[in-house]
């Protein structure tokens, strides 16, 4: 998958190249479980933790979570 192109509700980002060795090509992988993420006060609200990942060095280019503002919901709360 050439050109990836991550959409979420906060901003997008064009991923051409891996910054680490210059390959092209990236592959999607996700943390869940014991590897989530969850906001401060609650472990309830985990979010999977997805990977943008070079198929050619296997670096790990970008990652996120698929709703941010759950996470600063829960952090705004104190």
């Amino acid at each position: 998958m050439n050109n990836k192109l991550l959409n979420n509700k906060l901003h997008s980002i064009q991923i051409n190249k891996c910054p680490f060795c210059g390959g092209t090509e990236f592959v999607y992988g996700y943390q869940s479980e014991y590897g989530a993420v969850t906001g401060n006060e609650s472990l309830m609200s985990w979010q999977v933790l997805r990977h943008v990942i070079c198929r050619n060095c296997g670096s790990v280019v970008h990652s996120y979570v698929d709703a941010p503002e759950k996470l600063l919901k829960w952090s705004n709360r104190r």
